[in-house]
């Protein structure tokens, strides 16, 4: 926001009971790229410049309320009780923004990909003396939308809806978002004469442009993409918005330098780093979290979350890594290796069938094959150390809290529940005995005994 701009505030519209979505969960508590779609709407209205946000909700939605209330910075709920239209929702963040002198913009909830550039040009069209903004989208099947019927330059003369269009009206492929900015004032003035004199009996927003220019105001529309204004009421429209996002992530991944070997197959969330020269394999999700340094490799079949993966290091194929996972350079994590709370240090490596969950590996230490980092008593978790340039032994079983000092060695198969001096070599399980000869008597005995029973 430029230091000229007035100051801004956003109402974002998420009261919606979602009963398309045929899920408990509110409708704007479905995520798309890895997060809800209110939190895009959220950091949206951050990334405007807005100081002040409301998120207008129901009372009944404790699951929202309590994640909004979760968000950082100054965010306050409304509640709008019962619904009565997008122009009555408006009205009730009112109270929370009394005394507020500023541009106020209108989102939703359930639109997870608006462009912040979208929302900058609402604002600029209050500053160039529209009254009202209102974004819009062309498309070739304009469908039910509400037409927004323009002039010259933009400028805005009415939203028609559908049904009420006449027929050279329903030739207009420039729809109505329902977004909308306009100066705070004039938006609560305008709304306190907006009446519900229609078929659903409802206030609906699209009427300030109708009154404002009955006032001879001006009002402006500003066009965007159709697929940035994608709404999502069901969970087809949210299969649609999630390949939407994909789409644009992988592009900008492979325009930034990095290697995907299947596209359509790896899956990004909305925070995913990665560097380039990062090469990615077939079917490899990315949940929230993930920094991917350049030179790495992540090949296929492998689920990242919250996971810091250094220069160099290699993870998968069939691998896990889980929050709080950090691979220095050159670290390696094989096939069916779950890593969790760990940090690798450089050239550290697990290259199969293995749990390493709390603690810390040294560089250059060497993870065996089912090793198993015991971490948890039922109760509280615990830390397992290894050393610098510690080896252990294939099929061990690690009791945390635990450490293995630098360059020692843990033999195969053991249990170790004790510390162990650096350089020492641990073994830590039962004495082999052999007994000559007891296989064949007994295999002699029961083929004998196997033999008796058929006959019998």
């Amino acid at each position: 926001m430029s230091q000229t701009s007035r100051s801004r505030a956003a109402v974002i519209l998420a009261a919606g009971k979602g009963t398309r979505m045929k899920s408990s969960l509110p409708k704007v508590m479905h995520p798309v790229g890895g997060r809800p779609m209110v939190d895009w709407s959220v950091d949206l209205a951050r990334k405007a410049g807005c100081a002040k946000i409301v998120v207008v909700c129901q009372p009944s939605q404790g699951l929202l309320i309590e994640h909004v209330a979760s968000l950082s910075g100054d965010i306050q709920v409304a509640f709008q009780d019962p619904p009565m239209g997008t122009g009555h929702a408006v009205r009730c963040a009112a109270d929370a923004l009394a005394g507020f002198q500023g541009d106020l913009v209108v989102l939703y909830g359930d639109s997870p990909l608006v462009p912040t550039d979208a929302i900058e040009e609402l604002f600029a069209s209050l500053e160039e003396g529209a009254t009202v903004g209102v974004l819009g989208f062309d498309t070739r099947d304009p469908g039910l939308y509400g037409r927004l019927i323009t002039s010259g330059h933009g400028e805005l003369e009415a939203i028609v809806e559908a049904r009420e269009a006449t027929p050279e009206q329903l030739l207009v492929t420039l729809c109505n978002s329902g977004v909308m900015a306009a100066g705070a004032d004039d938006m609560f003035r305008l709304l306190e004469k907006v009446t519900n004199d229609n078929a659903k009996g409802e206030y609906y927003l699209t009427d300030l442009v109708g009154l404002a220019r009955g006032e001879g105001k001006r009002c402006q529309a500003v066009r965007c993409g159709e697929e940035d204004l994608i709404g999502c009421d069901s969970k087809a429209d949210l299969a649609e918005a999630e390949a939407i996002f994909q789409a644009r992530r992988r592009r900008e991944a492979l325009d930034g330098g990095v290697t995907l070997i299947a596209p359509d197959t790896v899956f990004f969330a909305y925070d995913t780093v990665i560097e380039p020269d990062v090469v990615i394999e077939p079917n490899v999700v990315f949940g929230p979290g993930v920094t991917v340094r350049s030179g790495a490799q992540i090949r296929a079949f492998s689920h990242l979350e919250g996971a810091q993966v250094g220069q160099f290091a290699s993870v998968g194929p069939f691998a896990r890594l889980r929050p709080g996972a950090v691979l220095d350079q050159a670290a390696f994590v094989g096939n069916f290796v779950e890593v969790k709370n760990v940090h690798m240090a450089e050239g550290a490596k697990a290259s199969h069938l293995s749990y390493l969950g709390d603690g810390e590996i040294g560089a250059g230490a060497n993870i065996g094959a089912g090793t198993i980092f015991c971490n948890y008593d039922g109760f509280f978790k615990y830390r397992t150390t290894i050393g610098d340039g510690a080896f252990i032994g294939s099929n061990s079983a690690l009791v945390a809290p635990v450490t293995v000092g630098e360059g020692a060695i843990v033999g195969s198969g053991s249990v170790v529940t004790k510390d162990v001096a650096a350089g020492a070599l641990a073994v830590a399980r039962g004495r082999q005995v052999e007994r000559e000869g007891w296989a064949t008597a007994f295999r002699e005995k029961m083929t004998a005994k196997k033999a008796e029973t058929k006959r019998g």
